[in-house]
């Protein structure tokens, strides 16, 4: 899988909108269906929980990391083996060469194990601050210079106590110190301080005693220097103890002294002890010269996180507090540690470089494929670093961008699973700064009446807003697929404002060849998350659409999208099904009927046959939208009847892909204009004969909507009229009887697709029987007294609805079932 480096420079925060696509995701997620005229089965497959990241690793997978643990385990062994040999020789020269024969020790003997005493002391020492100094090298990846001297002074309180220590078990790799620590906090916040307010004066810490030595006291050259030191006072170890082994010459002594062989032998233990030491430690240093530098352990161990160039500061600094657990505790210690526990450590440190190294290492972790299941699962569970990463996003300084970039990437794919997006919708707050990191031009503000223009002025010109925009949208949007964060989202100050003016794209945007992806992407993402949120059930659902629709931009706004974006059919249909969600509340469908040109731009997708065969779904979506906007809205009906539109609707009935969609349309004009537009829908009639084909030879949902719109039809057509259409259709009245007969044994229990074909088939049996009385004698010889009493026994809530709102109706038939039965009834009964 090819992967991208997230490195520091500004190329590198203002990554390519596509592929950030790539890795986030930017499936549309699954909203409402195409229609609400139907039920939504609540037996669906759950995909809130199905990202794209892997499943954790097997136990049996090792992680990179653990080689470094490993190595580092291999070398404190080789540490404590040599501090264990250097106690042993501390104490076998003072107690028993100093203790039993100073007074026979030769001179040359005594400056002998002074001088082997003092390298090593010299050894220890360097030893330990030059892990040190490496530790501080990992932490200071910004300014460099006065602060390594400052911590030489800090540090120089530890060189009694080394001295003491030569010969026992010591740590030689502290934790990382905290005089360390705050002279790295304290760098970064006199940074901050110059910045904000003027210093009057010096703090101790902060005096530049050597100005124009900085170069000498880099921590990697004193590092350097003290790594030196070691090689030099172990290899003089070496040298004067073979020396001594090798010649023997402990001095002379009175012949027949009976401790003339003890002595002896006790310096050749003690040489033989110092030499020891010294070799181990040289083994020691070969065995990290070999992993580390030749075998290039810690770039290999990067490659495998895919960390990327800026990654080895933070493998390096991983290896450092491995090895440094190992030497201060057990020498088991370091192998508990991983680079997810240790990143989410550094996070909550106060100092901004070890900010960023953990950070960092989340953000790559939680975007590999491979290691973002087991990252994820951690971070999850872990509420303090899902505080933290949340806090993060509220940090808008521009020193502070590429934190708070990696943290919003870092919740974008957190958000994707359940769980972890209810852990952080229900973080104190969480919504708010999810919402810093949208920022808008327009705003409202000043009156009640008013919309002022507000321009957002920035410190930083080159700061990636466009770039939080997109994270903020991708983490609100995965948040919404949870109904309780949707009503958080809906209760966040000034949210959905900021939501609604992402979805502004006029007519130079949309038709501008050299758009930038990232800008389409700002209006999908927005329309997607505002769909979303107008599909919600319940009351949520219903305060939600209440609140989007009355958001002054939001129905102008989609308008726009429909008048101009041919060119983004992807668009259109987001646009569409917000307009069908929102349509399911009554003052809504209103305000998109009196939002000028809505409807008619519906129609245009509806009716334009140059549309690509691939885009038909944004022409069926906008057959739904109309349907829906007629739905129990006398004003739309009127407005759509004003459009002369009707011609064309009665021809889109001999188009398949249009035929369901334009008899909607025409079912709810016939059903909801009122009388006085009867002259309007005149050329309805016209295709009737068509109706009456589909009605005896479709099934499922194209013969219900056959069914509804002739029941309503012919209530517009006398007698002898109805009787042209059936001589024209050339089918006789008792034909389409017995369909209806066999349409009610059939579907004796509602289907879920076609919940109203029972209700539609007894409305038109009714007119039928109404129109003519030889069409009784037909129902009566066909058994549909008995088809009815069975309709009867199996009515349910389903047929009771015209609109529904996933598993819940939302609006009542005028007539219910039962009293269309005991119409139909009374009438066989005549």
């Amino acid at each position: 899988m090819e992967r991208r480096t997230f490195t520091e420079t500004e190329g590198d925060i203002r990554l390519q909108i596509i592929e950030l696509d790539a890795k986030l995701g930017d499936t549309s997620s699954p909203g409402p269906s195409s229609t609400s005229f139907e039920p939504q089965s609540s037996i669906t497959k759950n995909t809130s929980n199905m990202s794209s990241v892997s499943p954790p690793r097997s136990t049996a997978e090792r992680a990179p990391e653990q080689k470094l643990t490993l190595c580092a385990l291999r070398l404190a062994v080789l540490e404590k083996a040599a501090t264990g040999l250097g106690a042993l020789g501390f104490i076998w020269a003072t107690v028993v060469l100093l203790g039993g024969f100073a007074i026979t020790l030769d001179k040359t003997d005594f400056w002998f194990i002074t001088i082997i005493l003092l390298i090593e002391g010299a050894r220890i020492f360097s030893r330990s601050r030059e892990l040190e100094w490496q530790h501080q090298a990992t932490w200071s990846i910004t300014d460099v210079g006065i602060s390594s001297f400052r911590a030489i002074m800090s540090s120089s309180h530890f060189i009694i106590k080394a001295v003491k220590d030569i010969f026992r078990p010591i740590s030689v790799v502290r934790k990382p110190s905290r005089s360390s620590r705050e002279i790295t906090e304290s760098r970064h916040q006199a940074s901050r301080r110059e910045k904000k307010m003027p210093s009057r004066t010096w703090a101790s810490s902060d005096v530049p005693l050597l100005q124009y030595a900085r170069w000498v006291f880099l921590s990697k050259n004193i590092s350097r220097l003290m790594y030196w030191l070691q090689l030099a006072s172990a290899t003089a170890c070496v040298v004067l103890s073979l020396m001594k082994l090798i010649r023997r010459n402990y001095g002379k002594i009175a012949k027949g002294d009976p401790d003339k062989k003890n002595r002896n032998d006790a310096l050749n233990i003690f040489y033989s002890l110092a030499l020891a030491e010294a070799l181990v430690f040289l083994l020691e240093k070969a065995y990290w010269e070999w992993k580390i530098t030749y075998c290039k352990l810690l770039d290999e161990v990067n490659k495998e996180c895919e960390l990327g160039p800026t990654g080895v500061i933070s493998i390096r600094r991983f290896f450092y507090d491995a090895y440094s657990r190992c030497i201060n505790g057990s020498i088991f210690d370091g192998l508990k540690m991983d680079m997810v526990s240790f990143a989410m450590d550094l996070l909550n440190s106060n100092s901004p470089d070890e900010q960023l190294i953990g950070v960092r290492i989340l953000r790559q972790f939680a975007m590999s494929h491979q290691f973002s299941g087991d990252t994820l699962q951690k971070i999850g569970i872990t509420l303090s670093v899902v505080e933290r990463l949340v806090e993060m996003l509220n940090w808008k300084d521009p020193r502070e961008e590429v934190i708070r970039h990696s943290a919003a990437e870092i919740l974008s794919k957190l958000a994707g699973k359940k769980q972890n997006s209810l852990r952080v919708a229900g973080i104190t707050g969480a919504m708010e700064s999810i919402s810093s990191l949208l920022h808008v031009h327009r705003s409202s503000g000043g009156s009640a009446d008013e919309i002022t223009e507000k321009k957002i002025i920035f410190d930083n010109e080159h700061y990636g807003f466009w770039t939080f925009n997109q994270l903020g949208l991708l983490i609100l949007k995965k948040l919404a697929r949870n109904h309780d964060n949707c009503g958080k989202i809906g209760n966040t100050r000034d949210l959905l404002p900021k939501i609604i003016d992402f979805t502004q794209a006029g007519e130079r945007l949309l038709k501008d060849e050299t758009v930038t992806p990232s800008q389409i992407l700002t209006v999908k993402r927005s329309l997607q998350l505002v769909k979303m949120l107008a599909s919600t059930t319940g009351a949520t659902g219903k305060q939600l659409r209440k609140e989007i629709s009355e958001i002054v931009f939001t129905i102008s706004n989609i308008r726009d999208i429909l008048r101009y974006g041919e060119k983004h059919p992807m668009l259109q249909k987001l646009g569409i099904e917000v307009l069908i969600s929102l349509a399911l509340e009554e003052d809504a469908t209103e305000r998109i009927g009196r939002t000028g040109g809505v409807l008619k731009e519906l129609f245009n997708i509806f009716f334009n046959e140059g549309i690509p065969e691939n885009q038909n779904h944004v022409r069926i979506a906008s057959g739904e939208a109309i349907a829906m906007l007629a739905s129990e809205s006398r004003s739309n009906c009127y407005r759509i009847l004003k459009l002369k539109v009707t011609e064309k609707l009665v021809e889109a009935l001999g188009i398949p892909l249009l035929r369901i969609k334009a008899a909607k349309i025409m079912r709810n004009l016939c059903a909801y204009s009122g009388e006085d537009c009867f002259e309007l829908f005149q050329g309805f009639t016209t295709a009737v004969p068509t109706v009456l084909k589909e009605i005896i030879t479709a099934e499922g949902k194209l013969q219900e909507v056959m069914i509804g719109l002739a029941a309503h039809t012919f209530k517009f057509m006398t007698s002898h009229e109805s009787g042209i259409m059936f001589k024209g259709a050339g089918i006789q009245e008792v034909e389409l009887a017995r369909a209806i007969v066999q349409i009610l044994k059939k579907h004796q229990y509602p289907h879920i697709k076609i919940p109203r074909i029972r209700m539609f088939a007894i409305e038109l049996a009714i007119w039928m029987m109404r129109d003519k009385e030889t069409n009784v004698q037909f129902f009566k010889d066909l058994g549909m007294e008995k088809e009815l009493e069975c309709v009867t026994e199996t009515t349910s809530e389903l047929e009771s609805f015209n609109i529904f709102s996933g598993t819940v109706g939302l609006s009542r038939h005028s007539a219910t079932i039962h009293y269309l039965v005991e119409t139909a009834m009374k009438l066989l009964a005549v």
